[in-house]
């Protein structure tokens, strides 16, 4: 009695023609209930989607290595000057398609995905906290480069370098908003 209520039930639901929307197309509820067609769409695109991001964090790294030697200025967003979330801001909207990000350390923080250290990919932002509370008030941002180094614009009198964030120890955390 069960198994001819499930068949039943079954014949009900793929005879129904409800448009279900993905990012590349419209599919039927008969076409969602065949498992082979959703398995390898899935894969797919989270593949391109993986392979993109990736491509988009490299180019945002690559950026900001160019941009090592242009000076600091309080409030600077452009190589004739930058802070350090002004840099970050430039390089998002200069690598690749381009990325609008907010304009302080602190905004840029609480727009991204945090993430764990071993999930960061070079072009994703390392930030600064006032504590090791990750909730805690950003006051400095850089772009990673991969293993314990970043790009970032320092100090007053100083220049955009390549500096490792050891010094800061348990106050680091990672963000990103491609992966």
């Amino acid at each position: 009695m069960r198994s001819a209520w499930l068949a039943g039930a079954a014949a009900a639901v793929t005879a129904i023609s409800v448009p279900v929307l993905t990012a590349s197309t419209v599919l039927t509820a008969s076409t969602v209930l065949t498992a082979s067609t959703v398995l390898t769409a899935s894969p797919a695109r989270a593949a391109t989607e993986a392979k993109t991001a990736a491509t988009w964090n490299q180019a945002a790294a690559a950026l900001a290595k160019k941009l090592e030697g242009d000076p600091y200025a309080y409030g600077g967003t452009s190589p004739a000057g930058f802070d350090c979330s002004g840099l970050s801001q430039y390089v998002y909207r200069h690598a690749g398609r381009g990325k609008v990000i907010s304009r302080t350390a602190d905004e840029q923080f609480l727009h991204f995905k945090r993430i764990p250290r071993a999930a960061a990919r070079p072009g994703d932002l390392v930030f600064f906290h006032d504590t090791s509370d990750p909730g805690s008030y950003v006051y400095h941002v850089g772009v990673y480069e991969g293993g314990g180094a970043m790009v970032a614009a320092t100090t007053s009198g100083g220049r955009v370098e390549l500096q490792s964030f050891a010094w800061a120890g348990d106050t680091v955390t990672f963000g990103t908003i491609t992966h």
